[in-house]
C-alpha cells in the first residue's frame, strides 16, 4: 500500500514544483497539497509539525522528509521509493 503524501507550498515556489515533480516520478500517485500562500493559518501549522518556516516540507506517512533538497538526498540514497512503498527508509 502506498504511503500517503502530504506538501505544504506556494504556487510560486520552483523547489515545491520539482519537489513534485519528483515525487511523481518515483510513483506517487496521490499528493495532498496544503497551500500556505491561500492558506495562511496553515502556515503555523507547518512550522509546528516540521519545525520549519519554508517551503515545500514534505510528509511521507509519519515521516517529515523536510524540503527539496532533503527530497532529492532522500531519492539519491535508494530510500525515496520505499518510503513511498510504505516502508521505512534504509
Amino acid at each position: 500500500m502506498a504511503a500517503p503524501v502530504l506538501m505544504y507550498l506556494t504556487a510560486q515556489c520552483p523547489y515545491c514544483h520539482r519537489a513534485e515533480a519528483l515525487l511523481k516520478k518515483r510513483g506517487a500517485t496521490a499528493i495532498e497539497t496544503i497551500r500556505v500562500d491561500l492558506e495562511p493559518e496553515r502556515r503555523a501549522e507547518m512550522t509546528e509539525r516540521s519545525g520549519r518556516r519554508t517551503v515545500p516540507q514534505i510528509f511521507i506517512g509519519a515521516t517529515h522528509v523536510g524540503g527539496y533538497d532533503d527530497l532529492a538526498q532522500l531519492d539519491s540514497e535508494g530510500g525515496l521509493v520505499p518510503l513511498l512503498a510504505g516502508q521505512s527508509s534504509p
